[in-house]
């Protein structure tokens, strides 16, 4: 018999998404703490172990595949060694890799230092790509759209997304859905899109802090109706999420069953989202499912992902 979840599985898997967004590489070392340096009061890490996950955009795009989508990856990064590593590495999960490369752009790593299962450091390794290689961008951007279902624009305000309203206006005219993950105080450049996923910091910057609730929404309708966008779901930690729509707004409270880890959930949301969408699914109805992700990744160490087994069953 073919259930309700088999067909949605089904549904997946033919389900397209195009990423489009600021990559980077997620450097891990682990070791053991003994001592506390003689030079400064810092402990001493001896590395033990390491680990390369993809970050940014790619861990975005990564979540999409695991919960059983397709994803395509538009990016920019440099001609060095951490971009030749993060390319293998989207390439092994079954994402459609499509690097714009620039030979003075630095490629973004975070490297993380950890001991005794705590972050003790992480260090950041970056700069802005040139603007020709992000107008090379927004043609290959034309050529893909037409095959995905949905268009995801993972903002994490290095540089990448410079061309985004142009692109946010020819996925528009080809009526693919449009989720941003946005970044920085103006949304102006997100006007047009169908869902923006703020996070609670994220959201005040843009429209200040709010007193209670009654004051959030209609802050909240307001940027709406100002950016012309379909939604704003906010992701609200511990108390879970609340939708802003043209009939109101719904929230679901959390579902995570332990918090070990907070990395990337945002990630996870917006991927699950997409994912849904582009196989058919309103935004109303994904909501849950994302909430529900989001409550099974920060249960993991680092930045991690969800499958359709582990959604679904």
């Amino acid at each position: 018999m073919i259930t309700s979840m088999t067909i949605a599985k089904d549904r997946l898997q033919v389900a397209r998404v195009l990423v489009v967004g600021d990559v980077m590489l997620d450097r891990y070392w682990f070791g053991t703490v003994d001592r506390i340096s003689p030079e400064a009061p810092v402990p001493v890490v001896r590395i033990t172990r390491e680990e390369e996950r993809n970050g940014g955009a790619a861990n975005v795009a990564y979540n999409v595949v695991t919960l059983g989508a397709q994803a395509s990856l538009l990016t920019v990064v440099g001609d060095d060694e951490a971009s030749h590593r993060l390319e293998a590495l989207v390439a092994t999960t079954g994402i459609s890799p499509y690097f714009g490369r620039d030979a003075a752009l630095k490629t973004t790593v975070k490297l993380r230092v950890i001991g005794r299962q705590q972050q003790l450091i992480r260090l950041d390794f970056e700069n802005t790509p040139k603007n020709e290689v992000l107008a090379s961008q927004t043609t290959t951007f034309a050529q893909l759209l037409p095959s995905h279902h949905a268009v995801l624009f993972s903002d994490y305000g290095k540089g990448g997304l410079a061309h985004i309203s142009d692109m946010i206006a020819r996925a528009k005219a080809a009526q693919k859905p449009i989720l941003i993950d946005p970044k920085g105080a103006d949304y102006s450049r997100y006007r047009g899109a169908c869902v923006i996923t703020p996070n609670r910091a994220e959201l005040q910057q843009v429209i200040g802090p709010w007193s209670d609730e009654s004051d959030l929404r209609e802050r909240v309708q307001s940027l709406r109706a100002q950016l012309d966008l379909q939604a704003v779901l906010l992701t609200r930690s511990e108390q879970g999420m609340t939708l802003f729509d043209a009939d109101g707004d719904c929230h679901v409270s959390t579902q995570a069953r332990e918090v070990f880890d907070v990395t990337g959930a945002g990630d996870t949301v917006i991927a699950t989202l997409a994912a849904l969408m582009a196989s058919g699914i309103s935004l109303r109805e994904a909501m849950p499912l994302a909430n529900c992700a989001a409550g099974l990744v920060v249960g993991k160490f680092g930045t991690a992902t969800v499958s359709y087994e582990e959604l679904f069953t």
